[in-house]
């Protein structure tokens, strides 16, 4: 995904991390089961239903004052609201791309924050490498294509998130990556055959790794139910987070939770990766590898 697409504001309020998603949904959980209101949970806090509602879907800080109050509201006993208080004060931590919030929109600082939570990442690239896959001098010209006016500093730091979020793949609990990418995004040349070779080179290394897949339909595949917007799919170990699926037009991006929506998104995931093998894809990148040698 392009966090380099201009357009978006950088001076917005960093995105939630997935505990404080997380610990919104209880909250939510909690209220429901004890079958009070909003109405009613926001009387007991003396604010509005917005504000209770903007505290379940994460839209706000946790206050631990609010949350052991609600959750006296609830029934909740003493040990859960001990348990609780605790996580939502760790919750309203900024995630590390707070301090890139300078360059971060906010609409991709949610994106970074599910990438760093998830346990199973799937997605589908059209046009470039997936940035968790991006060499820095591939990084960076996609960047520049994206973001012509950016100065150079700006241009470090967007390629400094995108190196910090390859972290994520050398975790000893990393998670699993499954990429599948059409082959133009190989004959894009980007940056020159030099920076092509490069990125060849880290996309053959990369697809060695037991938790990594990488995935190249073939043009001969023709046409086929992927083929349109690119797209991330996300899954979480904790039951509280449905899958998620991100996808991002030109004028904007969108979260996806509806199952209707993550199951077609994933479908059409499956359906591509059947476009091709493993032997087939390594050998179209050694193929591509030796073109720009």
């Amino acid at each position: 995904m392009n966090e380099g697409r201009s357009g978006a504001g950088s001076n917005s309020p960093s995105a939630p991390t997935v505990l404080r998603m997380i610990l919104g949904r209880r909250l939510q959980e909690r209220r429901q089961d004890a079958g009070i209101s909003l109405d009613a949970a926001a009387k007991a806090l003396r604010v509005t239903s917005l504000t209770i509602r903007r505290l379940e879907k994460a839209e706000v800080a946790l206050k631990p004052l609010y949350v052991e109050k609600l959750l006296e509201t609830y029934g909740a006993d003493r040990q859960e609201i001990e348990e609780f208080v605790p996580l939502a004060e760790r919750a309203n931590e900024p995630g590390w791309w707070h301090m890139y919030r300078d360059v971060l929109p906010t609409w991709f600082s949610a994106y970074v924050s599910l990438e760093t939570g998830a346990t199973t990442l799937r997605t589908y690239e059209p046009h470039y490498v997936t940035g968790l896959l991006q060499t820095p001098r591939y990084s960076r010209a996609v960047l520049r294509g994206g973001l012509p006016n950016g100065s150079e500093e700006e241009l470090d730091r967007r390629v400094d998130v995108r190196l910090r979020r390859q972290s994520l793949l050398e975790k000893k609990d990393a998670p699993t990556l499954w990429v599948v990418m059409e082959e133009a995004v190989l004959h894009r040349v980007v940056g020159g055959p030099e920076v092509m070779r490069e990125q060849v080179d880290r996309l053959l290394e990369v697809s060695e790794l037991e938790h990594v897949s990488v995935d190249v339909v073939p043009f001969t595949a023709g046409a086929h139910v992927g083929a349109c917007a690119p797209f991330t799919y996300f899954r979480f170990e904790e039951p509280e987070l449905p899958d998620i699926v991100y996808t991002e037009v030109l004028t904007g991006s969108m979260y996806l939770d509806q199952r209707s929506d993550v199951a077609a998104h994933l479908e059409a995931h499956n359906r591509m990766s059947l476009l091709t093998s493993d032997a087939d894809s390594k050998a179209l990148l050694n193929r591509m590898r030796k073109e720009y040698s």
